[in-house]
């Protein structure tokens, strides 16, 4: 069981969290009486059910294709210490793809009430398994292509937000490209810790991912480009929609984000970008949470000001 736990990686739950949270407290900024506890408690269900079943089939890739070997920085994966077998490993993907599907379904039979509705969110719910699984596993992996960046950003960021906001309040608002590609980039950020930290192993295992591709010193220069453009994109947001000085309760996030850039481009060594990676994840997870908290807090408290 302990294995077990361990391959699941709980760690990586906030992150997959924060995009769901923000678009939520987004919605309940408009509906507030209206909002949906049961929608947004299976709305996280689903989300927690994909991000194991990718954490899942990441293991089970990654042991397939070389890129878990004795040399990898980082966490020990559960297949490639001999924990998990390969069959156990294929065994569990599969039962969390079924149990990902079945709890979207029942997320949209309660949250949705055309059959428009429901067949495009089905198709974004089939493409979400898709895209957990065949990130590492498969003939070709996406992720060993470099293209890891663009389906975090899809789903971690433009999906996770506006797609939670509209089971939530059933109509889309424009404006929303704004905090979800926020949210995009930040999860972005935390993958390009991830892949910097990986580079000369990923290197060894044919991986090539973006920081492989472009060096180490452009792959800085593109975490900085991440944590800029998010900040960016939330001020534009707050700017667009401003009604409270509390919208400006995510701008205590930046001296974290610096922080973590600052890290990236002065730290070269793996193990000591590690810890980097767990603050990149839980900075990303404090933006969503003050980014929300912000836009709903001027509901409850007035200012003189």
């Amino acid at each position: 069981m302990k294995a077990w736990i361990q391959a699941f990686r709980l760690r990586t739950l906030p992150l997959a969290l924060s995009s769901i949270i923000l678009g939520n407290f987004l919605a309940f900024r408009s509906l507030e009486d209206f909002f949906s506890n049961k929608i947004l408690g299976f709305t996280i269900l689903t989300t927690v059910l994909l991000q194991i079943l990718s954490n899942l089939a990441n293991d089970y890739g990654d042991s397939i294709h070389g890129a878990d070997h004795e040399e990898r920085e980082g966490p020990q994966r559960a297949v490639q210490s001999g924990q998990i077998t390969l069959g156990a490993m294929k065994a569990a993907v599969i039962l969390f793809s079924a149990l990902s599907l079945l709890s979207g379904l029942y997320l949209l039979y309660i949250s949705l009430t055309s059959w428009e509705e429901f067949l495009s969110f089905l198709g974004l719910g089939i493409l979400s398994i898709i895209a957990a699984i065949t990130y590492t596993a498969g003939k070709k992996p996406y992720g060993y292509a470099g293209l890891g960046d663009l389906s975090v950003m899809i789903f971690f960021g433009w999906v996770g937000v506006i797609g939670s906001y509209y089971l939530q309040v059933k109509t889309f608002d424009l404006s929303l490209i704004f905090p979800a590609t926020s949210c995009g980039m930040l999860a972005v950020a935390v993958l390009n810790v991830n892949n910097i930290r990986d580079i000369e192993s990923d290197i060894k295992a044919g991986k090539k991912s973006v920081p492989v591709r472009i060096g180490r010193k452009a792959a800085v220069m593109y975490h900085w480009v991440l944590l800029f453009g998010a900040m960016i994109c939330g001020l534009v947001y707050v700017y667009l929609n401003y009604f409270s000085p509390f919208q400006w309760l995510f701008v205590l996030t930046f001296p974290l984000l610096r922080k973590n850039g600052w890290a990236v481009t002065k730290l070269t060594q793996p193990a000591e970008l590690d810890p980097y990676l767990k603050q990149m994840a839980m900075t990303s997870l404090l933006f969503s949470l003050t980014f929300g908290i912000g836009q709903v807090l001027p509901n409850y408290i007035s200012l003189p000001f």
